[in-house]
């Protein structure tokens, strides 16, 4: 059976050829995303096919929320929380310490919040979705006010959940794809500019990604994998839903045999 990658060019414009054309060589067919399809809730059926989307990760998950392609998004939010899979990675997770609440009840009394982990003079702060309603920053004890958290710009409710950690020190980052447990690509990227680094060696951190995908309870079949360096050690940053994940330089050929497979064995 013929699998119909549904690729959103706009979301990743630099590496969409190369992706298109990975799908292409491994014998199956691309299919351009709308938005048009949101707005009726109308996408094409695409009927006797199996269907995987990889584009942005706001619309990922509106696909699996609400569309009846197979399996459409690999795209779980509740699996993908912070509050879900820090516990999950136990000893291998970045953060040791955290504690998750909303953005109303750390602005409202900070202090209190922050006796959870020994108040720090600054600590880290992220949202608990993975949809990331605004990006993890480093925050001083006295300074946590609504504005600081982005509140108004790309969300509206107070009751937003974040995890708030101690600060460590990341140095080099890597990115995995994991595919039923198996670690099928990767490479390094460097975080600010959010730009693959080329040409470096994967053998330690591959390593331990594989470790890690070994012995925890796999999020949903296939997955991205963040690994870091935290004061001089590998952790892993966080798991990332796959079919909103820049792939930076992982090999596209590679990833798309695997997740193909994985489909056709599933079914």
């Amino acid at each position: 059976m013929k699998i119909c990658w549904v690729l959103e060019e706009n979301a990743f414009p630099k590496t969409h050829v190369e992706m298109k054309t990975a799908v292409i060589e491994s014998g199956h067919e691309v299919f351009a995303w709308s938005d048009d399809w949101l707005k009726d809730l109308d996408p094409p059926t695409l009927e006797d096919q199996f269907v995987i989307f990889h584009g942005s990760l706001g619309n990922a998950a509106l696909i699996q929320e609400r569309f009846a392609w197979t399996p459409g998004a690999f795209c779980d939010v509740e699996k993908f929380s912070a509050a879900q899979t820090i516990p999950l990675l136990g000893e291998h997770a970045v953060h040791q310490s955290w504690h998750c609440l909303s953005v109303g009840e750390l602005v409202a009394a900070p202090d209190h919040a922050l006796d959870r982990l020994n108040s720090p003079a600054e600590f880290f702060v992220r949202p608990d979705s993975p949809l990331k309603p605004f990006s993890g920053r480093v925050l001083q004890a006295d300074a946590v006010t609504l504005r600081a958290l982005d509140f108004g710009f790309y969300y509206e409710e107070e009751s937003l959940p974040v995890v708030i950690a101690p600060v460590r020190q990341i140095g080099r980052e890597w990115r995995f794809v994991v595919v039923n447990r198996t670690v099928i690509a990767g490479c390094e990227y460097e975080a600010t500019s959010r730009a693959a680094i080329a040409e470096t060696d994967l053998e330690k951190p591959r390593s331990f990604a594989q470790t890690v995908a070994s012995q925890i309870q796999s999020p949903e079949r296939v997955y991205v994998l963040d690994v870091c360096e935290a004061d001089g050690e590998l952790r892993v940053m966080e798991l990332n839903p796959f079919s909103g994940a820049d792939l930076y330089s992982c090999n596209r050929r590679d990833v798309v045999d695997a997740v193909n497979q994985a489909i056709v064995n599933a079914h």
